[in-house]
């Protein structure tokens, strides 16, 4: 069972194509003064989570070199090709015995801040019946997402593009929202177009 001393670790999904990018790495592009990626690793970092694994594939030698100072671990996914699963799969495997829980972080989602995070990892060593905790703006479910280490074997069974998500559907009951304020949870930096708004902002 969980407790207020709950063992909370990040998993950051670094791994993408990036295919509607228009052959660019969105990871690698600069967001304010910092790429996506390093901007979603000191993010995670100021949290307090850890350990932290950032989940490469595409372009993993660039990637890890852009965030080689940030003292994370990066674990390579070979099958990144075959959807997203695979990546969080990989991610959950290098989790520690001791984890009680992990926050699932996307790359691209340069606008969530750590407050959010914090208040995720709160909310779990909370309620210790919990499955998972996920931010909620405005009714709608949002990234990042904090799993219990009792889905992990489930996550285990996803195949494809199907990530938390599915998982989260199928326990809705057992699933804690945290409502913000913020619309960051909801805005993940997919094409050119959203690239360019979210620099607007």
């Amino acid at each position: 069972m969980k407790s207020s001393a709950a063992h909370i670790a990040a998993i950051i999904l670094a791994a993408g194509r990036s295919s509607r990018m228009m052959g660019t790495n969105k990871l690698l592009e600069k967001f304010s003064d910092e790429s996506l990626i390093r901007i979603a690793v000191e993010t995670t970092i100021k949290s307090g989570a850890s350990p932290i694994f950032v989940v490469v594939g595409h372009q993993s030698e660039r990637i890890i070199a852009e965030i080689a100072d940030l003292g994370v671990q990066c674990v390579t996914n070979p099958d990144f090709a075959k959807g997203l699963s695979t990546s969080l799969q990989a991610g959950l495997r290098a989790l520690p015995e001791e984890v009680d829980g992990a926050i699932v972080m996307l790359g691209d989602m340069p606008l969530v801040t750590p407050t959010v995070l914090q208040k995720l990892m709160d909310s779990f060593r909370a309620t210790p019946e919990c499955l998972a905790v996920v931010p909620s703006y405005r009714e709608k479910w949002g990234n990042p997402v904090l799993l219990a280490r009792s889905l992990f074997h489930a996550a285990s069974e996803l195949t494809g593009d199907s990530g938390a998500r599915k998982l989260l559907e199928m326990h809705r009951d057992q699933v804690v929202q945290v409502i913000v304020s913020d619309d960051a949870v909801t805005i993940d930096l997919d094409t050119p177009e959203a690239f360019s708004s979210a620099r607007n902002r």
